[in-house]
């Protein structure tokens, strides 16, 4: 039986909620700083302290943050007119006095409901788990463009994070799921923010095949081993990479011209194979493609990471069970690690497509979502210009430094590296040589690229200064060369 999180019962509790603070920045100001931070590292006993003198707002965070069991009056004087026996009849509490569902405040004064994690119900999670706002889901959410649409599509929508944030920009939001349940929960996000969602229950783009979307966003079922579901969340039936790749191929059909696809994937890194000329062949064609890979994990730590997610101890039977059938596959297909990433997508009628795929695994503070929009606005400025490059002007960002490291020698100090290095966004980095460096010292504005070139011919006897193209074709690529205007 699933929760029937009705309009009436989400507008009651979304009133008790506002009434008793329940909200990202009410939860802090209760809290405070340290027992906030302790409650985020797992540490619950600080934010318990904290909340006994907060009223009915420290009943919410006891009851749906701690997980703490709470007396009725107390849940009474929280809940508001929320009707009590239709909350537990609809999951949201239990007749003990427990939360039974998670329902917490999230982002621009948001809430997210989602199934109880592992932690809270004290046992390994159902099949059909609907998990709540995780890293990944963040990271999908940072790393996505903001730019008004008219259509968005959240494929896989679990419990609705992706189409909450599009509500920040598109005008109207489809989101699928293959699960029910997942379906009756997410519209129970919807429904507390008051957003008006388009919800279809069926797997993959089965329910909207014929349909095109300015954008579409996608976190999948992307954990990558042997062909299983264990859970509906996070495992997708297909062997190895295959639920990503399928998301990659299938996703440019229903772009409308010029829509934006995102998604989270992962892909296989085996012996003796280029894991970008995997996931490039991926592509139909008509498609921009821009990979790029955050991190990749070995084997082994893989398996550990995920059993752990769905509160299997790996040193129990069942966690060795487990993790051997999952070992024994990454050692039958030669699998040396498993990478992680985003991909954008755009398609486009232009013969000429960029793909790109390359390595982002530092560490970086600014969201990824308006640099994938400037990628592709700086790969559309290429295609359109790119056989009037020498003639254009150029200029330095003041994001963009350049770093240099020397050693001592004999007459004094020798250069070992020139980087020029971006302070905002993703902080890009490329090594450059002194040519490249004095080039780059002369994109003011004033003098366009073929000069800048012709000078350096004249400072450098037999310089290549074709080989300057491409590189200046990538800084313009990751907006560290801007044309002036």
């Amino acid at each position: 039986m699933l929760p029937e999180l009705s309009a009436d019962l989400c507008a009651r509790l979304r009133a008790a909620f506002l009434t008793a603070g329940y909200t990202p920045d009410g939860v802090v100001d209760a809290l405070g700083g340290q027992a906030h931070a302790a409650l985020g590292r797992g540490e619950p006993e600080p934010a318990r302290r904290a909340s006994r003198d907060a009223g009915d707002l420290g009943t919410l965070i006891r009851l749906f943050l701690l997980g703490d069991t709470e007396p009725e009056h107390a849940i009474r004087s929280a809940f508001g007119s929320v009707d009590l026996a239709d909350a537990v009849a609809n999951e949201v509490l239990t007749a003990e006095g427990r939360a039974g569902l998670d329902i917490r405040p999230y982002g621009e004064n948001w809430w997210v409901v989602a199934d109880l994690d592992a932690d809270q119900r004290g046992a390994t999670v159902p099949a059909d788990h609907v998990l709540g706002v995780g890293h990944a889901s963040i990271n999908l959410a940072r790393a996505t463009a903001r730019r008004p649409v008219g259509t968005l599509l959240d494929l896989g929508t679990g419990c609705g994070v992706q189409a909450l944030h599009a509500g920040t920009h598109a005008e109207r939001i489809t989101a699928t799921d293959l699960s029910p349940r997942a379906l009756a929960i997410a519209r129970g996000t919807f429904l507390l923010n008051e957003l008006d969602v388009e919800l279809l229950e069926g797997p993959w783009f089965d329910p909207v095949v014929g349909r095109r979307f300015d954008q579409i966003v996608c976190n999948p079922p992307f954990v990558v081993g042997p062909a299983r579901v264990d859970y509906t969340y996070r495992d997708s039936g297909l062997a190895g990479d295959d639920a990503s790749a399928l998301v990659v191929r299938r996703m440019p059909a229903l772009l409308a011209d010029g829509g934006v696809g995102q998604l989270l994937a992962s892909w296989l890194h085996r012996d003796g194979e280029d894991w970008a000329e995997r996931v490039a062949s991926w592509l139909p064609p008509g498609v921009d493609a821009w990979f790029v890979q955050r991190d990749v994990a070995d084997p082994a730590l893989y398996v550990g990471t995920w059993l752990r997610d769905a509160g299997i101890d790996p040193r129990s039977p069942e966690g060795r069970d487990k993790a051997g059938a999952w070992l024994d596959w990454f050692d039958d297909n030669d699998v040396e690690g498993v990478g992680f990433g985003y991909v954008t997508l755009r398609r486009t009628d232009e013969t000429d497509t960029e793909i790109v795929c390359e390595d982002l695994r530092h560490a970086y503070d600014d969201p990824l979502g308006p640099e994938a929009a400037r990628w592709l606005d700086n790969v559309a400025w290429l295609r359109a210009n790119d056989d009037r490059l020498a003639q254009t002007r150029f200029t330095v960002p003041p994001t963009v430094v350049l770093e240099e490291v020397s050693a001592p020698d004999d007459e004094g100090w020798a250069p070992l590296v020139r980087r020029l290095h971006r302070t905002d966004g993703p902080g890009w980095q490329h090594e450059v040589d002194e040519p490249t460096a004095k080039l780059l010292a002369g994109c003011r504005g004033a003098l366009p690229l073929e000069d800048l070139l012709a000078l350096l011919e004249i400072v450098y006897d037999g310089i290549d200064t074709d080989a300057a193209l491409p590189i200046v074709r990538d800084l313009v690529r990751h907006g560290m060369l801007v044309p002036s205007q």
